[in-house]
Parts: structure tokens; sequence; C-alpha cells
């Protein structure tokens, strides 16, 4: 398209982290696929599987890691105006642990702003944040919207790790009040082709809760992720917006749904809750997530749907039944693993509630 023509919020080069993980690979894809995109240029450490490189079509890899400063010479010879940044990651598996991942995520995000602040071709950075930055407590309202912080700083994990880029974000968007800074929170996404701790935990045959609680959840569709992300690169939304399937589901039906079996925990061990699921089903589950299924988490979309037009085509409930089917969830439903897994859970909470009486036993 020549420039005359040219859309002035639609981009001509847009630079993607994390192509070769499977959300950044389908947004690349989606955005190599439109005509009016000159160049996508896709950055990660670890070149595309076969598979994701046919996936994303005529985009450019470039093998790179945004904790290295180098990243601003790729910004900066591409002649980028557009950065997406997608390399803010939930689990630590395959980045060599917890601390491996909170220099990804943290470090790497203060030099991808560090480019773009030297870059003066940038007019535009979109950030994949996360709803996990309210974090989950008792005193949490009914439903948080943008302006609401959370009640308890989220202490560790990726939850700490996205409020901390949320932070440094921000302060690029005062230096460079020229870029127009998108950030989406995105609620957790449940996808038969994305490995999380929370699609783990719904394929275990009997699923540990915490007694007394009946957590309200939210999920979000993947294509409903990549069409507001997409929608962010090719229109001007400066601000911070939460991206959620409409309407929220008890944890309750969560776990009927999926055809599994609920074991109640006592409360008082629930510290000990991610040892057991990672027990009982080599699930890497954390402190936060623990939260999460303990007190939930509902986001208010009202502003997404105000100012982008944009109503996520899968609500809550039908992101969550789409997973079902897409994972074949009952197949593994078998007397056999029932038994296993029960036994393993039980055992584990045994221990951990003998832990908890001798450390409050009167001496």
């Amino acid at each position: 398209m020549p420039a005359e023509e040219r859309s002035p919020g639609l981009p001509r080069v847009v630079l993607v982290t994390g192509v070769s993980r499977y959300f950044g690979s389908r947004l690349a894809a989606r955005l190599a696929a439109d005509p009016g995109i000159e160049r996508v240029l896709g950055v990660d450490t670890v070149a595309p599987d076969a598979d994701t490189a046919e996936r994303i079509g005529r985009t450019e890899f470039v093998r790179a890691d945004i904790r290295n400063p180098l990243i601003a010479k790729v910004i900066a010879d591409a002649g980028v105006d557009t950065v997406v940044h997608m390399s803010v990651l939930a689990t630590p598996a395959g980045l060599g642990g917890r601390a491996s991942m909170k220099e990804l995520n943290v470090i790497g995000s203060m030099q991808l702003l560090a480019a773009c602040q030297k870059a003066p071709t940038v007019r535009k950075l979109v950030v994949r944040s996360s709803t996990a930055v309210y974090g989950a407590s008792p005193r949490d309202p009914a439903v948080f919207t943008e302006s609401i912080q959370a009640k308890q700083s989220p202490p560790s994990g990726y939850a700490k790790d996205a409020t901390e880029v949320e932070g440094y974000v921000r302060g690029f968007a005062r230096r460079r009040p020229d870029v127009i800074v998108t950030t989406l929170r995105l609620a957790n996404m449940l996808s038969p082709r994305i490995d999380t701790p929370l699609a783990r935990y719904f394929a275990l045959p009997v699923v540990p809760t915490v007694l007394g609680f009946d957590a309200r959840l939210q999920f979000l569709h993947v294509e409903d992720g990549l069409n507001a992300l997409y929608a962010a690169v090719g229109e001007d939304h400066p601000g911070t917006f939460n991206v959620a399937g409409p309407g929220s589901m008890l944890l309750s039906q969560a776990i009927r749904r999926a055809g599994r079996v609920p074991l109640p925990v006592p409360s008082i061990t629930a510290p000990y809750l991610g040892l057991a699921v990672r027990q009982a089903g080599s699930i890497d589950f954390s402190p936060e997530q623990v939260r999460l299924l303990t007190y939930g988490r509902v986001v208010d979309i009202t502003r997404l749907q105000q100012e982008f037009g944009l109503t996520p085509a899968y609500t809550t409930e039908g992101a969550f039944d789409d997973f079902v089917r897409g994972s074949d969830l009952a197949s593994v439903l078998s007397a056999d693993n029932l038994d296993a897994v029960e036994r393993a859970i039980k055992t584990r909470w045994s221990a951990a509630r003998r832990l908890v009486e001798s450390v409050r036993a009167p001496r």
C-alpha cells in the first residue's frame, strides 16, 4: 500500500516477541496475512519448529534475546514502528526455573522498553499482560475494573512479574508520550494447544479444592485474545484494558463440566495445595494459582467493549466448554486413574495436616 494511501494508525513494520510459542506465532500469522502490513518480524531465543514456521507465513524470524541490548539494533535496522510484547511468560517450564523466568519477564521487558525508547520510528507499543496483576484475596471487590488496584500486591511468581512489567510500561509511556501504549490484561486462557497449569489442573481425574470455598473464575478463548491483540495493533487504543470472556463460572461448575471428581481438602492446609497437585499430576502449581482457586477473580470488560467496540465471541462458559471438547478430558477418567490419584492426594494431605498440627501444638 503506497504511503500516501495508508491510514495513520496502520502499522508498516511490526515486531512480535515470543514468536516461537503458540500464542505469539498465531498473532504473527494473523499479522503476516494482512496485506496492509509491509513486514512482520518475529523475535525469539529459539527458532520455531516446522509447524510453527509454516504457520507464521511471511514473518521474518530473528533469533534474538530481548534481555540483550542488541534488540535495539534489530528495531533500528528494520525501522520498526509497532512492537507487540508477548514474552511475559506465565510458567518456568523450558526456561530453566523461576529465576530464568523472572529474568526473561522483567529484565527482558526493561531492555525491550529501553530499545523502544531510543528508536524514533516506534509509534506504538502493545503489551500482553494478565488479570493476574489484580491478585486474589478475600478482600477483593466482586468485579475488578482497570482503575482498581490489587488489595494485596502479588508477592511472587508470574503475577509479580506482570505487575513489575506494567510499572515499567507506564514509565515508558511517560518518557515517550508520542508513542501509543496499549496494555491488554488477558484472563486465563484455556486451549488444548497451550500447556498451562490450569489446563493440567482440570485434566486431573480427581481435582483437589479448598473446603468451604468455591471460586468465581473467568476464562478467555484463544481466538478472542488474538482478536483483541490484532485490533490493538491495527487501531489506536491507548490505555489499559481487561480482556475476558463475558460472565463467570464457579470452580465447582468447571470441575463438573470437565467430568472430573472434586476432592475438598481443609482450608488449614491450603498452602500445601500446590504441593499436593504437583505430587498427583506433575504440575508446576504456584501459590498465586492456589489463591486464585481459593478466592477467584472476575474483571469488568466494559472499557474493552466501549473503546475497542469488541466483545469476546466466547463467554467464560463457552471458552471452558470449547477447551473441554478439544482436550477430550473424559478419556482419562478411569477407575484406575481415580484410585491412584486419590490415594496420592490423600496421602499428601494427611502428611500436610500432621505437619501443620505439629507446628500449632502448644509447647
